[in-house]
C-alpha cells in the first residue's frame, strides 16, 4: 500500500508541469465551453426571458419540432453542410496539389491569397459579396451579361439564394484546408512517387493510390472541422439575406440569434442551441466512425 502511494506521488510530481501548463486552457474551456452548454441545457426547460423564468419541461423542444420555420432552418443548415464541405475539400485538394512544387515565390503568393479571407473579418467580406451579387451593378450579373444572359436576383430569389451563400461560405473557409494539405504534401516521402514512376504509373494513379491515402488523417480533420463551421454559419446569412427570402437561407444559428436577441425567448433559443450541439456531435462522430478505420494516425 505504501509503495503504491509513493508511486502515485512520484507520478503526480512527474506530471506537475504538464498539468500546470494545460491548466489555464482547461479552466477557460470549462468556463466558456462546458458551463455554457450545461447552462443552456438547463434553461431549455424554462420559459425564460426578461423578468421571467417558468419551468415548462419539454415544451420548448415540442414547439421547435412542430415549427415549420425551425424545420426549414434545419434543412437549410444541412444544405450548407452538404454544399460547402465537399466543395471546400475538393477545391482545397485541387488547389494544394496544383500549387505544390511550384516556384517558392509563386507558391507563397497563392498561399497568401487563399488564406487572406481566413484572417479577414467576415463582415467586411460579406459586404464585398453583397456588392458582387448586386442585381444592378454587381460583377456577377455583369459577367452574365457578357454572355447574353439575363440578370439574376442572387440574394432575393429562393432558387438561387442558398446556392449563392454556399459559394460565399466556401470562399471564406477554403484557405485553411489548402494550407493544411500543402503541409501534409510536404511530409509525403518522394520515394513513393519514384517507385511508382519505375512501375510506369500515370499521374492520376499516383495521385489516387499514393497522395490521397497518405492525406487521409489531414482529410479527416478538414472534413470534420468544415462540417462544424458549416453548421455554425451565421455572419454571411445575417449580412446578406437576413434569413430570406421566405426563410430560404435561415440556418439554426441565425434563427437562434433571432429568437434570443430579437424576440427575447432565451429558453427557446437555448433549446435550439442544444439541438445544434447534438446534430454537430452526431455528424462528427459518424464521420470519425466512417473514416477513422481507413486512417493511420
Amino acid at each position: 500500500m505504501a509503495a503504491k502511494t509513493i508511486r502515485s506521488a512520484r507520478s503526480l510530481k512527474g506530471n506537475f508541469w504538464g498539468l500546470f501548463f494545460i491548466a489555464p486552457y482547461a479552466i477557460l474551456f470549462v468556463l466558456f465551453e462546458i458551463y455554457p452548454i450545461i447552462k443552456a441545457f438547463y434553461l431549455s426547460f424554462f420559459d425564460y426571458g426578461l423578468g421571467k423564468q417558468t419551468w415548462i419541461g419539454m415544451e420548448n423542444y415540442t414547439k421547435l419540432f412542430t415549427d415549420s420555420v425551425f424545420l426549414r432552418s434545419i434543412a437549410n443548415t444541412f444544405g450548407f453542410v452538404l454544399g460547402t464541405v465537399p466543395l471546400t475539400f475538393l477545391f482545397a485538394v485541387f488547389a494544394a496539389v496544383t500549387i505544390y512544387g511550384k516556384h517558392k515565390h509563386l507558391a507563397s503568393f497563392f498561399r497568401g491569397a487563399f488564406y487572406l479571407p481566413v484572417i479577414t473579418s467576415q463582415v467586411i467580406l460579406s459586404l464585398i459579396w453583397a456588392w458582387i451579387y448586386s442585381p444592378v451593378n454587381g460583377i456577377a450579373n455583369y459577367t452574365l451579361s457578357l454572355f447574353g444572359m439575363q440578370p439574376v436576383m442572387w440574394l432575393s430569389d429562393e432558387r438561387f439564394a442558398l446556392l449563392a451563400l454556399i459559394f460565399v461560405v466556401v470562399t471564406f473557409n477554403v484557405g485553411q484546408p489548402i494550407i493544411l494539405i500543402l503541409a501534409a504534401l510536404g511530409n509525403i516521402s518522394p520515394d513513393y512517387y519514384e517507385a511508382a514512376d519505375l512501375d510506369g504509373a500515370s499521374s492520376f494513379r499516383k495521385f489516387w493510390h499514393i497522395t490521397m491515402p497518405l492525406l487521409k488523417p489531414t482529410s479527416l480533420y478538414i472534413i470534420v472541422m468544415s462540417t462544424i463551421w458549416a453548421f455554425q454559419t451565421f455572419v454571411v446569412v445575417q449580412m446578406l439575406t437576413g434569413g430570406g427570402p421566405n426563410y430560404a437561407t435561415s440556418t439554426i444559428m441565425y434563427l437562434l440569434y433571432d429568437t434570443a436577441f430579437v424576440y427575447g425567448q432565451l429558453g427557446l433559443a437555448s433549446a435550439m442551441g442544444i439541438v445544434i450541439t447534438a446534430l454537430i456531435s452526431v455528424v462528427a462522430i459518424a464521420q470519425f466512425k466512417l473514416m477513422k478505420s481507413d486512417v493511420d494516425f
